[in-house]
């Protein structure tokens, strides 16, 4: 599957990436109007067989929020931007990962990728079958949990309650996933995705 998954990757971002250029340079313009900092974010995640990568996201955040808070982010967070708590919502701010997808470091589904820090706290076993496939921009654990800072917000340690719950939750989504993945499978999610951000808005 993997050559033709590969192919189908590129022929989605491409297509994306020529279709909604007008919105991406929409966005980037709004960013830089609506806070001081770069358009993108960019950070160090955990692709395929453990090799680390830099995801592209649109910024969300204040600039400087990394040494201003939790390494996770829960809802009302202070540091979101207004652009970015639009753009979050929407889950515009994923978009210029298709640009992950062309450089090969990642696919359209798959398990997202996380940081290395949790990476760290996967189980041995659940660590090799989640990292033999290249990170997606979306999968069922993005749906399923596509309230995640809502969650998180509501608990008394949110960063405890994402490394002790939420992640071995995802884990489980990422570890069935590669059991069962098949190019039907991915259109599935991708429509899944789709609907799950139009009943959304």
């Amino acid at each position: 599957m993997q050559m033709n998954k590969r192919v189908f990757d590129l022929a989605l971002a491409v297509l994306g990436l020529l279709l909604l250029w007008p919105l991406l340079i929409a966005i980037a313009v709004w960013i830089k109007l609506d806070s001081p900092g770069p358009v993108f974010f960019r950070q160090e995640r955990v692709g395929r067989l453990g090799v680390p990568f830099r995801i592209h996201k649109f910024r969300t955040m204040q600039h400087d929020s990394a040494q201003r808070g939790m390494p996770i982010t829960v809802e009302g967070d202070a540091r979101i931007t207004r652009a970015g708590r639009f753009l979050r919502r929407t889950k515009l701010d994923e978009l210029p990962q298709l640009i992950d997808v062309l450089r090969g470091a990642m696919s359209v589904v798959g398990p997202r990728p996380e940081v290395p820090r949790y990476v760290a706290m996967y189980p041995p076993a659940l660590r090799d079958k989640v990292l033999s496939v290249r990170p997606g921009i979306t999968d069922l654990a993005s749906i399923e949990y596509r309230d995640e800072n809502a969650l998180l917000s509501r608990a008394a340690d949110p960063e405890r309650e994402y490394a002790e719950v939420v992640l071995p939750a995802k884990l489980r989504y990422a570890a069935d996933y590669v059991d069962h993945a098949t190019l039907v499978t991915d259109l599935q999610l991708i429509g899944l995705t789709l609907k799950s951000l139009i009943r959304r808005d």
